[in-house]
């Protein structure tokens, strides 16, 4: 079992930045594949960033790419967002998501713990 718990989160001006953070605990945090979902209002949770274990591969959405970075300390148990050029666009609940194992996915259901979210909200 692993707990998740997100931080960071905010209202900002458009083209502003935020980082999110979301500290993990409970059985060895390290070993888990991290990742990030965001869920807009009568919109569906989608995918935003992941990243490996390790912190070698990470993997991004289209809509993020150049925007967002993923990044994790695993000393501190921590996986963090850095958002900058922030849009309406991207206004939603940002989720932290944890996985058993190295492999990094995309899909909603390869994830197994789940954060409780914070609220985003970009003013344009």
């Amino acid at each position: 079992q692993v707990q998740l718990v997100e931080s960071g989160g905010g209202l900002v001006q458009a083209g502003g930045s935020l980082r999110l953070s979301c500290a993990a605990s409970g059985r060895t945090a390290s070993s888990y594949t991290m990742a990030w979902f965001r869920q807009a209002p009568g919109k569906e949770r989608e995918f935003v960033s992941g990243i490996s274990w390790s912190g070698g591969s990470a993997h991004s959405a289209d809509s993020v790419k150049g925007r967002f970075t993923i990044s994790r300390d695993n000393a501190k148990n921590t996986v963090y967002l850095q958002m900058n050029s922030l849009n309406a666009e991207d206004t939603a609940v940002y989720y932290c998501a944890a996985r058993v194992g190295s492999a990094l996915y995309t899909e909603i259901y390869q994830y197994s713990y789940w954060g409780q979210g914070t609220q985003v909200t970009v003013s344009s």
